[in-house]
C-alpha cells in the first residue's frame, strides 16, 4: 500500500511517500524551486517521491493533505462575518479552501490524470491532528501526552491530546483567535524581521538583552488558571482584518503584519528592516522569548494533569524554538521529550499519512522516526561526470583520506561544504548539507558571516558532538539527533568551544550516533582524534537560500563564495586562489 502525504498551499509545501510501514522518501518543495518557505502545490516533491518509489500516480493508494477546510467551517464563517474581515482576506480564505479541498485540478494538471481518478483517494486530515501524528506516531513511545503548537491551521492554534498505540485522543484545543504563535510572529514583525520564519531571528537576539518587559508580555499573552491562554486581542488586527499572504500570486506564506498601534503606542516605533538593533529591540527579544517559554511550560503543566504520563511528544511551528524545547525537562512534569526532525508544517505530510494510516487504517506504527536523511541523494559518478563536464579539478578519495583531508584543512582554519548522502527532511542540516568549520576557533562567525552566510551577527552556529560525548560537555545529557534543543556548556567547557557557545553560554546541540550517520560520525571522531575535542561547526550549506539540495547547487554556492573546500561524497575539491 503506498500513501502520498501532502502540505500544499501552506508555508514549507512538502511531500513524502510511504510504503506500508516504511517511509520510502520526503522532501521540501523549496528544495527543488529554491525559494525559501515556498507554499502552494508540492508537484517537483511529489514527482520526486514516486520517482524514488519507482511507481507512478495512479499506483498510489491513498493521498493524504493535512488541511481540512471543512474543520471549523460554521465558525471560520461566522467571525468573518462579525468582524467584517477585509474583501481581500476573505477572498483568500476561500481560494484556500478550495484549493485544499479539492486537489484533483492540480493533480490533473501536473501529472496529465483525470480528476475522476482522486476521488475517494484523497482524504483532508485537519492540520493540527498531522501535526500531533508526527510527533507521537514516529516516537520511541507506546503512550505520552503530545502538543501540537503553532499560529494557526484550520482554524486552531494549540491541541493538546493523548496517544496510545496507534491512536491519538484530542483532549483539548485553542481556536481562533488566541495564539503563542501569533504572539511571537507579531513581535517578530515589530522588531524588523518581516518574512515568513523569521522568528528564529528573535530567539537568537533574545540572549543579548535582559527581560524586562515581562509585565506588559504578561498582559499581551495571558496565562488563564487551569493551563490555557488567550491574547488580549486590543494589540493584534488578525480577528478584526484577518491575515492575508501572497501564497496564490508568488507561493509566499508571509503574512500581513498582525499587531496592532496599541502595541506600538506600548513599545515605540516599528524597527525597521535596515535600523540597527539598540538595547531596547534586544531586551523586547528577551522579553518575547521568556514569556514564551513561559506558555509552553504553562501548557505542558496542563497537558500533565490531563495525562498523568511521564512522555510528551511535541510538533508544530513554535516547537521549532530550540530554547524553549531545551528547558522543557526542568520546567514541567514530563520526564522524556519527542520532538521530530521536521516539527514545522513540512512535517505535516508526514504526519497526515501517519494519521491516516495508523489511526483511520489501523495499521502498525513505523519504527521510531531518529533518521532525518529521507531527501535527494547523488553518488561519486555522477558527481565525477558533474565536475568533468564543468572542468573542476577534484580528487577521487577513500573515506578514510576524506577524513584526513578535511579535518586537516578545518584545523588550519579552512571552511568546509560538506555535502553526503540523502539531504535532510526539515529545516536544519544535519550532518549531510553543512558547512563545517573548527569549534575551537573565536573568529569562526566573523569568518563564517564574511565568506559565506553573509547574516545577522548574533545569530548563533551549532556544535555537532559525538554522543557519548555529550556528558563531557553540556550540563543536560540528552539525545538529541535532529539538533531541536538547547542546552547549557558547561562553564569549563566554554573556552574550549567558543565558536559554538552562545553569548548566554548555551549551545543548539546535535548528537550525532554512528549507528544513525557512520560517516559523519568518523568526521567527526577524526577531528577528535587530533585535536582532542569531539566536536564540529556545524551550519546550513547554503548563501541566503534554501539549504543546497544537489551537486550542482553545491557547486554553484562553493563558488561564489570563499569556502576553502568543497566535498561532494568523495569528491574534493580545494580553492586554489
Amino acid at each position: 500500500m503506498y500513501i502520498l502525504g501532502l502540505n500544499v498551499y501552506h508555508g514549507d509545501s512538502s511531500a513524502c511517500i510511504f510504503k506500508d510501514q516504511e517511509l520510502i522518501c520526503a522532501f521540501e518543495e523549496e528544495r527543488f524551486t529554491r525559494i525559501k518557505h515556498w507554499a502552494g502545490f508540492p508537484s517537483l516533491a511529489i514527482k520526486e517521491c514516486l520517482r524514488e518509489a519507482g511507481i507512478h500516480i495512479d499506483q498510489v493508494d491513498h493521498i493524504t493533505v493535512s488541511r481540512d477546510p471543512r474543520e471549523h467551517f460554521t465558525k471560520k464563517v461566522i467571525h468573518a462575518i462579525r468582524n467584517q474581515f477585509s474583501l481581500a482576506s476573505i477572498r483568500q480564505r476561500f481560494a484556500n479552501s478550495r484549493k485544499t479541498g479539492s486537489l484533483e485540478q492540480d493533480f490533473s494538471v501536473h501529472f496529465n490524470m483525470s480528476p475522476e481518478f482522486f476521488k475517494g483517494r484523497i482524504h483532508n486530515i485537519e492540520h493540527h491532528r498531522s501535526h500531533l501524528a508526527s510527533a507521537f506516531l514516529a516516537s520511541p513511545f507506546e503512550e505520552s501526552a503530545v502538543l501540537s503548537i503553532d499560529a494557526f491551521g484550520d482554524f486552531c492554534s494549540t491541541m493538546l491530546a493523548r496517544g496510545k498505540g496507534n491512536k491519538i485522543e484530542v483532549l483539548e484545543s485553542v481556536l481562533f483567535p488566541h495564539s503563542i504563535g501569533i504572539f511571537y510572529t507579531a513581535f517578530t514583525q515589530y522588531l524588523g524581521f518581516p518574512y515568513y520564519g523569521d522568528e528564529y531571528k528573535v530567539m537568537g537576539l533574545a540572549p543579548y538583552g535582559k527581560p524586562e518587559y515581562l509585565d506588559k508580555m504578561r498582559e499581551i499573552l495571558i496565562l488563564q488558571e487551569g493551563g490555557l491562554f488567550q491574547l488580549n486581542l486590543d494589540y493584534f488586527v488578525h480577528h478584526k482584518k484577518g491575515v492575508t499572504t501572497r501564497i496564490f500570486e508568488e507561493n509566499d506564506p508571509t503574512p500581513s503584519i498582525i499587531f496592532s498601534e496599541k502595541l506600538v503606542t506600548l513599545f515605540g516605533p516599528v524597527r525597521k528592516k535596515e535600523e540597527p538593533l539598540t538595547d531596547h529591540h534586544r531586551n523586547i527579544a528577551a522579553s518575547v522569548q521568556r514569556h514564551c517559554e513561559q506558555a509552553i511550560f504553562h501548557l505542558l503543566k496542563r497537558l500533565y494533569l490531563l495525562t498523568g504520563l511521564e512522555n510528551v511528544s511535541v510538533a508544530g511551528g513554535v516547537a521549532q524554538n530550540s530554547v524553549a524545547n531545551g528547558k522543557m525537562i526542568a520546567n514541567s512534569p514530563f520526564k522524556h521529550v519527542y520532538i521530530p526532525p521536521a516539527g514545522h508544517d513540512a512535517g505535516t505530510s508526514i504526519g497526515s499519512a501517519l494519521y491516516l494510516m495508523n489511526h483511520v487504517l489501523d495499521q502498525p506504527r513505523i519504527k521510531p522516526m531518529f533518521n532525518p536523511y529521507t531527501g535527494s541523494r547523488s553518488d561519486n559518478d555522477s558527481i565525477e561526470a558533474l565536475l568533468l563536464a564543468r572542468k573542476v579539478p577534484y580528487k577521487l578519495m577513500s573515506d578514510q583520506t576524506v577524513y584526513d583531508k578535511v579535518t586537516d584543512c578545518i584545523i588550519g582554519g579552512g571552511i568546509v561544504g560538506w555535502f553526503q548522502g540523502r539531504a535532510e527532511f526539515g529545516p536544519r542540516a544535519l550532518g549531510h548539507r553543512s558547512i563545517l568549520a573548527d569549534p575551537r576557533r573565536t573568529d569562526v562567525k566573523e569568518i563564517l558571516n564574511l565568506k559565506i552566510k553573509r547574516r545577522e551577527s548574533f545569530r548563533p552556529f551549532a556544535p555537532s558532538i559525538l554522543v557519548e560525548k555529550v556528558p563531557d560537555y553540556f550540563e543536560t545529557v540528552d539525545y538529541v539527533p535532529f539538533m531541536e534543543k538547547v542546552f547549557v556548556i558547561k562553564p569549563e567547557m566554554r573556552s574550549k568551544i567558543p565558536a559554538v557557545t552562545h553569548v548566554d553560554g548555551t549551545g543548539r546541540l546535535q548528537t550525532v550516533d554512528a549507528k544513525i550517520d557512520r560517516k559523519y560520525y568518523d568526521l567527526i571522531s577524526n577531528f577528535h582524534a587530533k585535536t582532542g575535542v569531539p566536536v564540529l561547526v556545524n551550519t546550513s550549506f547554503n548563501e541566503n537560500e534554501p539549504i543546497v539540495n544537489t551537486p550542482e547547487e553545491a557547486l554553484e554556492c562553493f563558488l561564489r563564495t570563499k569556502m576553502d573546500m568543497l566535498v561532494l561524497e568523495n569528491c574534493v575539491i580545494e580553492r586554489t586562489a
